[in-house]
Order: structure tokens, then sequence, then C-alpha cells
């Protein structure tokens, strides 16, 4: 794949694909461009723009959280002309009037990954069914304990105090997969079970997972079961426990499914990860929009749901009876970054 070529434009790291071709033009909007996930989303995007002759903006926050040049970035879109946005976003409340802007001028509005709120802000949805991606690991980790499940001590590693959806979604998950009984499942925290020693969040890097999980051991130092919104965040999860010399004895869960995750999985620093697929993703975006361009034919949701789901796999080479899942062999084979 052609290099890149990187420019700043209204705050944002942007990128523009090799295809430059005249007609139909659009946007990646992702939450950073650093983290693998959304490298392998763009990676996706490009590929698929240069094979259809699309022209390809991509704008990335400068850390996840950063709201304001998401804001920027789809009306730089709007003023350019574009015919599409695919956006994982980073406030998915606050950026709904931004998104509503474009759709008002004709633009199709598609979100990746992170469903907006209501989901329905935006004209389609292509993701990971991110609850059952954090059920899959919440079923495996209290398969895993057994009877021990049952006095477990939880920490919740989260993404944002702004709770986007996708990680309300993981969040929740996981405790109905442990068993544990939830609150409002539009939000993580309400939850009364007294296993759950506490949510902190990380915003989905390593640096973050070592201090939330360094508070969290502040109030619990015997916390034994570890969630995590995604794998960045459990490796600096595991460096903190591994410096008070608790690395072989917590069991780290989490969900992305990055090559470098999976390694994880395979080294024993995370027990089991749901792993997804943004090049997947992306590249089917890219498709939604060239058909919207050609037809005015709006993307469907998958039969039943309310986004169109893009698939997940429990990677783990310890499996548990009833919970399906691949070994990380196969896990390399799929993963990504």
């Amino acid at each position: 794949m052609k290099r890149l070529l990187a420019g700043c434009a209204v705050g944002l790291v942007t990128l523009s694909s090799a295809a430059m071709a005249e007609g139909i033009s659009a946007c990646l909007i992702t939450k950073t461009d650093t983290n693998p996930f959304f490298v392998k989303m763009k990676e996706g995007a490009t590929a698929k723009a240069n094979e259809l002759g699309i022209s390809l903006k991509s704008y990335a926050g400068k850390v996840d959280g950063d709201h304001e040049s998401q804001v920027a970035a789809i009306e730089t879109c709007i003023a350019d002309g574009a015919k599409g946005i695919l956006i994982t976003a980073s406030d998915t409340k606050a950026i709904v009037p931004a998104v509503q802007q474009a759709r008002d001028a004709g633009l199709l509005v598609i979100a990746l990954d992170t469903p907006l709120e209501p989901i329905d802000s935006a004209d389609a949805t292509f993701a990971t069914d991110n609850f059952l991606a954090g059920e899959l690991i919440g079923e495996w980790a209290a398969k895993s304990l057994g009877d021990a499940a049952a006095n477990a001590k939880i920490g919740m590693l989260d993404l944002a105090v702004s709770q986007p959806s996708v990680g309300v979604l993981r969040d929740q998950g996981f405790l109905q997969g442990f068993g544990i009984d939830l609150g409002d499942p539009n939000k993580w925290g309400d939850e009364t079970d007294a296993r759950i020693v506490g949510h902190d969040v990380t915003a989905g890097n390593e640096e973050g997972g070592r201090k939330a999980m360094e508070n969290l051991l502040a109030k619990d130092p015997m916390i034994n079961v570890i969630y995590t919104i995604n794998e960045p965040a459990a490796a600096g999860a595991f460096e903190a426990l591994k410096a008070i010399g608790r690395e072989g004895d917590v069991l780290i869960v989490s969900v992305d499914g990055g090559c470098p995750g999976v390694q994880n999985v395979k080294e024993g620093v995370i027990g089991a990860t749901s792993q997804q697929y943004p090049l997947l993703m992306a590249a089917l975006g890219i498709e939604a929009i060239k058909t919207w361009a050609d037809t005015g034919e709006k993307p469907k949701p998958t039969p039943g749901k309310s986004f169109f789901d893009t698939g997940v796999s429990l990677v783990t080479d310890k499996p548990v009876e009833g919970v399906e899942s691949i070994d990380t062999a196969k896990g390399m084979d799929l993963c990504w970054g």
C-alpha cells in the first residue's frame, strides 16, 4: 500500500489516500491515528477507496476523547463536498448535532465500531456486537474461575468518563456474562454487586491502563479479575500488577484482537480477548458511500439488529465448555496491527 502523506488541518492529523480521482469523495474520522485498531481501520478504508476510485481524506484526534477536533473534521468534510463520512466518535452523544448537520447537507454518515446515541443519529452503523464481545469474555472468565467466581474481586478498566457507547456495551456485556446483575444497562457504575471493586478510566491506552490499575489496587490490593476496554489498557494493567508481583495470579480479559493483544494472550498476559475486525468495518463503509453516491441507497442493518454486525470471535488458548472460541494461532491469522 502506498505511503500516506501527512498534513495538518483544523487541529487534526489529516491523511490523504493515493486515490484522488475526481468525483466521489469521502472522509474517515477516527479517535486517534496511533491505536492499531484505527490504523487498521484507515488501512481498510484507504485500500477500498483506491479500488473504487474514491478520494479519501482521513482525520484523527490528537488523543482519544478529542471531541472538538472531530466536530471540526465534520465541518471540513461538509465544506469539501464529501459524499459521506465514516466516524468513530469520541463522544457519542455530543457529536450528534454535527452529524445531523452533515446529514442535512446530504452526506451519508456511517458510525464505525462505536454507535452514536441514539444509534439512529447516523444513517448506519457498522460494528462489532460490542455487548456480545463483553459477554463472551465475561462468561469465559466466570467459567474459568469456576466456584471461585462467587467470591471474585473485579476491577473494571473503562474508556472515558463520558461513557461512550462502545465502552458501556463492552462493560455491561462483561458483567452480564460474568453473572452480575446490571443496573441501568445504558451506563456503567451503578451496579450493586459486592464483587465489583470499582471502575476507573484508561483513555484506551497503556499508560491509562497502568494508572487505572494502580488506582483500583489502592482500593483493594487483592483484585483477582480485571476487565479492560481494550488490549493497550490491558497491557498497562499487567505492568501495574507486575510492579507488585501479582502478574501471575490475576485474570485479565479484554476486547480488540489486534496482533499485539493476541500475542499477549499467547504469552499469558491476557487470558482471553474478543476479536473484532476494523478493516472490514471500514471497507464496507467505503462501499456503502459509493453505493449511496451512485444510487441513493442506504445500507441496511443485520436482520434482528439495529446495526450491521461485522462479527466477533473469542480468542484464548484455555477454552471452556459452552463458550465458543478460537486459539491464538487462528487469532494471529485474523489479527491486525
